[in-house]
């Protein structure tokens, strides 16, 4: 991106949006370029990191039940599908599904993995989508498909979502697969401990995600951050129920972005991502608020993490 165009590019109007006003907040859908998808694919096969592990006992647990709602000749879409390494688990239990549309942001990313889940599954109809979920986004119906909707939201990344953007989302879900249904992971509330883990690894990868963004900056918008001056820096606060992430720039410094110099104090930071963590009676209610129907739900033993099912009606309001 050439930093003398910056209206251009979405990534440059967030990046000097948020150091134009404090506290300092970007998105975190900003992180997963091509690198920072590459490096959060590794966070996911860490020890520490409970989430993915943890819900893929679920998946693999309760596969069966999972595919006899889902049915046959199913029509199936993923919202911020990454590498689509948990629609694999299901994918064999299913009874010829129709197409598996895999959604997110970032295009090489999202068509590298497509092809290589098309090379594997060559009965199945991939098509992926590049797009912004909280943005309405086309998703024609086959006309060979008889089977009902079905869209997933893996990984508790619903957690992300301060309230507006979560309200967002489900509603444009439940218009998207209506009369479908939804399975959406979600993180539920624990020992802050284990959540202080999965964040702070000891091998140091998410920080690297999380200072990819200044990389990314660096190479896209021609902004001169200089990693090394942030740390990362990654805490649960339990009034909020929610993992916050930052950049905290270690000393006084200034930045140029696109053009605009601005100055960060020691001790400043940038809040790069909020992951929040969830009651069952709060997720389903705000499911609810957003014109579903809450069906069964799938955890683990200790249950920390919850697959919900969610049902959607036509005319629900």
């Amino acid at each position: 991106m050439n930093a003398a165009t910056p209206d251009r590019s979405e990534f440059a109007q967030a990046m000097v949006q948020a150091l134009r006003l404090t506290p300092h907040r970007i998105s975190p859908k900003f992180l997963y370029d091509a690198h920072g998808s590459a490096l959060f694919a590794r966070i996911c096969d860490l020890p520490q990191y409970h989430v993915t592990r943890t819900e893929f006992g679920i998946l693999q647990a309760h596969r069966e039940d999972i595919a006899q709602r889902i049915g046959p000749h199913a029509d199936l879409l993923e919202f911020g599908a990454g590498s689509s390494r948990k629609m694999r688990v299901l994918l064999d239990s299913l009874h010829a599904p129709v197409r598996y549309s895999p959604v997110d942001i970032c295009c090489a990313h999202l068509r590298d993995d497509a092809a290589k889940l098309q090379a594997a599954h060559p009965w199945l109809d991939v098509t992926p989508i590049e797009a912004d979920i909280l943005h309405p986004f086309a998703w024609p119906r086959p006309t060979e498909a008889p089977g009902q909707r079905v869209g997933f939201f893996f990984g508790s990344s619903l957690g992300n979502f301060d309230d507006a953007d979560m309200h967002t989302f489900l509603r444009l879900a439940h218009q998207l697969l209506s009369p479908g249904a939804l399975l959406l992971g979600a993180d539920l509330v624990k020992d802050p401990a284990l959540l202080h883990a999965a964040y702070n690894d000891d091998e140091g990868v998410t920080a690297a995600f999380n200072l990819n963004l200044l990389s990314r900056a660096n190479r896209e918008l021609g902004a001169n951050f200089q990693p090394d001056r942030f740390w990362h820096h990654a805490c649960y606060r339990p009034d909020k129920r929610r993992v916050e992430m930052h950049l905290v720039s270690k000393v006084t410094q200034q930045v140029r972005v696109c053009g605009e110099t601005f100055a960060l104090d020691q001790g400043e930071s940038l809040h790069t991502e909020t992951s929040r963590k969830f009651t069952l009676p709060e997720l389903q209610d705000r499911a609810r608020q957003a014109g579903w129907c809450v069906g069964p739900v799938w955890t683990d033993p200790p249950g920390g993490f919850a697959l919900q099912w969610l049902h959607a009606h036509p005319d629900a309001p």
